[in-house]
């Protein structure tokens, strides 16, 4: 127990040659000691005052300690009504992007916790994972639901997604980078995504967690235009392309996933 863990202060008066007690009394918790002796008599105002201090700026520490924990959780809850607002305004429109981005998100925030991330990092994939289509609102329903293949045109109109996504949500005060993680979320590290082409660590962590889960769920479940390829298929590709599109941290924690940790993430 430390000064931290105490509910009241309180000063520890001793005897010559009890000074262990004092020790262990310190140890307990107490704010100050004093061998006992007409001196120290004397002094014991000023002692008491320097202990009433010191346990006033403890109280007040963790005053705002606490005030500081009630601010970040009522911060997360702003944040989930934020995501949930966005999540039921795409589930209106187009119900299937909706069912894939909890699973995307379920997916990414796996392969997050088997590499070891930081909850901060849990977090923000967790977040970003659910409205990484955000930007599919702005693409024409016929093409989201068209059963068969897509146009090139289409699919140009398809790639739009991340950077509309990016541009709504990137005037909002989220703790993480969520509109940079949507951004790129379609990025590749060999420089062949989308929209910026960019390489390597320039691409977010977080961002490439996504697209790996993306491509995972996309290929093992079913899609308007094609029958589910199954888990087996996505994971050959992610095997397949490690080190080339995918980042290969990422890759193998997502195989070790599914393939020794036997995870599913059907909803």
């Amino acid at each position: 127990m430390d000064t931290e863990d105490i509910s009241f202060p309180f000063i520890v008066i001793t005897s010559h040659g009890d000074e262990h007690i004092a020790v262990e009394a310190m140890k307990a918790g107490a704010l100050d000691y004093v061998v006992k002796s007409e001196n120290s008599m004397l002094d014991m105002p000023h002692i008491a005052e320097r202990a009433l201090r010191e346990w006033n700026h403890i109280t007040e520490r963790k005053s705002a300690e606490k005030k500081s924990s009630e601010s970040l959780i009522k911060l997360h809850k702003t944040m989930d009504g934020i995501i949930n607002a966005m999540m039921l305004t795409i589930e209106a429109r187009d119900p299937y992007t909706a069912g894939h981005q909890k699973k995307v998100a379920i997916i990414a925030e796996a392969i997050a916790v088997e590499m070891g991330l930081t909850q901060d990092h849990l977090d923000a994939i967790r977040m970003a994972g659910l409205i990484h289509d955000l930007g599919k609102i702005y693409v024409p329903s016929e093409i989201l639901s068209k059963p068969g293949r897509i146009s090139e045109a289409e699919f140009d109109i398809i790639k739009t997604h991340p950077t509309v996504g990016y541009d709504i949500l990137k005037t909002i005060e989220f703790p993480w980078p969520i509109a940079d993680i949507v951004l790129q979320h379609h990025e590749r590290i060999n420089g062949s995504g989308y929209p910026g082409g960019i390489t390597g660590d320039r691409i977010l962590i977080e961002a490439k967690i996504i697209s790996v889960a993306d491509v995972v769920e996309a290929m093992a479940t079913h899609r308007p235009y094609r029958a589910a390829l199954g888990i087996d298929i996505a994971l050959e590709e992610i095997k397949r392309n490690r080190n080339k599109l995918y980042d290969p941290d990422v890759a193998d924690a997502c195989i070790k996933l599914f393939e020794e940790r036997n995870f599913t993430f059907e909803l």
